[in-house]
């Protein structure tokens, strides 16, 4: 591959996360933000001008294009897609991100004047991508390599074959959806419009990783209300919603939840709390790969607010739960020849490719479900929603040739 190539993909990477992407929760609207538009906005125009086909942008952020076939073989449409829209965990404002070249295996400072380091002793997969050219943050915000080391790879990827004529493909589609980051970036994705036989999301993490089964996910929304007098002649009067909030807490097993879990096992997470002694809330997201066994957390969670009730009074707790999105391995193993073209793609490209499960959500798992069977690939990110986010210049590089490959296979068909 050119060095020109590497440079052109690098720098769509570094133009794309300078725009404030951060989707937001409780803004309900589509897209979340308006930067994603924005953002949306200047990739149609891009895309308009490498000269792709079909482009459609509609009102809530969701962007298509095709390049068209060069092939007279009748093969299968395929997709690759990614999300805009980057996690508001940490700020995606101002992101100054930098290149280390040729890393060297040591400490990586970040912001001097904030003593954040990119240190081995706590991230000791830096020591993997010694030799490597990491693109990192200035320590103040985060990355957005998730997802937009994604969205360069693809549009770099259809620029690669653009100038390779000689690679037979078939017609092939890529999207760009908003809000992945809080659940809602396939809701209004229109998987018909679309038009795909299969489709591919990038936005795994490290080199290698392919993923078909995720989480089963839901949010929980717990209500506690209290009953505030003065604290000089409170005694058997006060119910503190706090004190109460803490109690539910502790109802749930104690290691489990993110830190202490791994692999297949699931979780509860307390993502927030608020409040006063008159009401307090906690925000919670429920996640496990076995149905039954999520489905059971749901219970759990059921029974604990039936017991603060019974304890201190009808209507003291409620409970609202949502479900996000279910494990797409159903859906997938019916159609595995998509992961086996996407393990040779990597094979013939350099990287081994290491199927495991996803402990977390993509679109991809509600893109299957409405009819689009779409596996997760890695888009090369470490470290993400995080200031100590970053991305090896090398992985990206794989990533988009790993589609490029795929396109090839697929043309073979």
């Amino acid at each position: 591959m050119q060095l020109l190539n590497i440079m052109d993909l690098v720098n769509r990477f570094l133009r794309y996360v300078r725009i404030d992407t951060q989707s937001a929760e409780e803004a309900g609207v589509t897209p979340s933000t308006p930067g994603q538009m924005e953002f949306v906005k200047m990739l149609r125009d891009e895309l308009e001008a490498m000269g792709l086909e079909e482009i459609s942008l509609d009102e809530y952020g969701y962007l298509f294009a095709t390049l068209p076939a060069n092939t007279s073989r009748t093969v299968p449409t395929i997709g690759f897609i990614a999300h805009v829209d980057t996690s508001p965990d940490v700020s995606g404002k101002d992101v100054n991100p930098r290149i280390v070249e040729n890393y060297n295996g040591t400490n990586i400072v970040l912001s001097a004047d904030d003593h954040t380091v990119l240190t081995t002793e706590e991230f000791p997969e830096l020591l993997r991508y010694v030799g490597n050219d990491l693109i990192v943050t200035d320590g103040r915000t985060l990355l957005g390599a998730d997802d937009k080391a994604g969205v360069a790879e693809i549009v770099s990827a259809i620029a690669y074959l653009q100038a390779h004529p000689e690679i037979e493909h078939g017609k092939i589609r890529i999207g760009f959806n908003p809000d992945e980051e809080i659940g809602l970036g396939a809701h209004k994705f229109d998987v018909k419009l679309f038009g795909c036989d299969w489709a591919y999301t990038m936005d795994g993490g490290e080199v290698g990783e392919l993923e078909y089964e995720n989480f089963n996910a839901a949010s929980a929304r717990i209500t506690i209300k209290g009953r505030n007098v003065h604290p000089g002649y409170a005694k058997g009067k006060m119910l503190n919603s706090m004190r109460v909030a803490t109690e539910l807490v502790g109802m749930l097993p104690k290691n489990e939840v993110p830190e202490c879990t791994e692999g297949y096992e699931g979780f509860f997470h307390l993502v927030g709390m608020k409040g006063g002694v008159e009401e307090t809330t906690l925000s919670y997201i429920i996640r496990d790969h076995s149905s039954d066994i999520f489905n059971k957390r749901k219970e759990l969670l059921h029974a604990c607010v039936y017991e603060l009730n019974k304890k201190y009074g009808a209507g003291t707790a409620t409970l609202e739960v949502n479900d996000q999105y279910a494990n797409m391995r159903e859906v997938v193993e019916p159609v595995m020849y998509v992961i086996d073209i996407a393990c040779q793609a990597m094979r013939e490209v350099g990287v081994e490719p290491r199927i495991k499960p996803i402990r977390g959500g993509t679109d991809g798992a509600q893109l299957s479900f409405k009819g689009l069977p779409c596996p997760n690939i890695f888009a090369g990110g470490v470290n993400f929603h995080s200031r100590y986010e970053f991305v090896p210049v090398q992985s990206m590089q794989k990533a988009m040739m790993t589609i490029v490959k795929i396109a090839e296979l697929v043309g073979k068909r």
